[in-house]
């Protein structure tokens, strides 16, 4: 079974929404960028609708591989307006805590001047710590 452990050094504010670090031994599964589109290809009205779909995104590709959100070690976000995602805080937070729960991986979260896919707001991308023997 694998077992992530936070990392927070001694002495450091404690993140809020985020961890500073993981540790974690298993196997590991690197996911690609995932957009705010469904199975479909079809984008949800609205940032934080986006970043949802990204998040459940992130999570089928991680069930595939025997995970669930507590293997998580490491997400990056990609937004396209950052001024957006800070306006969105407080929905962001229901829209993570109702698709993720409460465990709260190794972040990163940078804008870039654009997405391949036009309409996407966001990309979040992942790398977590499943089972050895799944």
């Amino acid at each position: 079974m694998s077992e992530l452990t936070i990392l927070q050094p001694d002495g450091w504010p404690a993140p809020r929404g985020y961890s500073n670090g993981i540790a974690g031994t298993g196997r590991m599964v690197v996911i690609g960028g995932q957009i705010g589109w469904d199975e479909h290809g079809r984008f949800p009205n609205g940032f934080v609708a986006q970043v949802a779909q990204a998040l459940r995104n992130v999570l089928a590709v991680l069930r595939q591989a025997g995970g669930g959100p507590e293997h998580i070690a490491r997400l990056t976000w990609y937004v396209v307006d950052i001024e957006e995602y800070r306006q969105a805080l407080p929905a962001l937070g229901a829209v993570y805590r109702e698709t993720l729960g409460r465990w709260y991986p190794a972040m990163t979260l940078v804008q870039v001047g654009a997405l391949v896919e036009r309409e996407a707001r966001v990309e979040i991308e992942a790398t977590a710590i499943v089972d050895p023997t799944g």
